[in-house]
């Protein structure tokens, strides 16, 4: 198991970023909390999941270790993907949905994209009582400093949501003071 990797940061995007460990470049799929975390620091340390499958290994990578713990809780719900606990995690920090599942807010949870009504259920039933043991000390780092719709644009599409509906979602919210990360957070809302 890889538990963290520190290198080079060689490629920074809002879906995935590259770490050069010793000559060797690492992808890691990340979240938008995750994406304004890092910043443009040119040394980073992320912690790690791998998910294997049939046809893939697939790198996660989390500037918290209280985020990669809110996405293992997730992906060990029946329903809920590794794709999927990305989404939840690029659309509200860990504090948030921790604070949802044990305030029970369905609402909240339901409001992202790929989350039903009994999902959220089931999301509240199986992690209330974990989350209630859990203490998250994670800020709303989201920041102000990029505000491309290209780049909303293409996390959207790596995130498997179709172009044009995508741009679409953009058009009706874009505003000229939304970085990226908040533009993708109301076009998931919408989506």
């Amino acid at each position: 198991m890889i538990y963290q990797l520190s290198g080079r940061l060689v490629l920074k995007n809002p879906t995935f970023v590259v770490i050069d460990c010793n000559g060797v470049g690492y992808e890691l799929k990340i979240s938008l909390y995750s994406f304004s975390a890092i910043g443009n620091d040119e040394h980073v340390t992320l912690f790690t999941k791998l998910i294997v499958r049939e046809d893939a290994h697939i790198l996660y990578g989390f500037c918290t270790l209280e985020e990669k713990e809110m996405f293992q809780h997730l992906i060990s719900i029946s329903g809920i993907g590794p794709n999927t606990a990305m989404i939840m995690l690029s659309s509200l920090v860990p504090d948030e949905i921790a604070h949802a599942i044990v305030s029970e807010d369905v609402k909240t949870i339901q409001s992202i994209k790929g989350i039903g009504a009994k999902t959220a259920q089931r999301v509240i039933i199986e992690l209330k009582d974990k989350m209630q043991k859990l203490t998250f000390s994670s800020e709303n780092i989201f920041n102000s400093n990029n505000t491309s719709k290209f780049d909303a644009l293409n996390a959207l599409i790596s995130l498997g949501f179709d172009k044009k509906l995508a741009e679409k979602a953009l058009d009706r919210i874009a505003q000229d003071d939304y970085s990226v990360e908040e533009l993708i957070k109301h076009a998931l809302k919408v989506l």
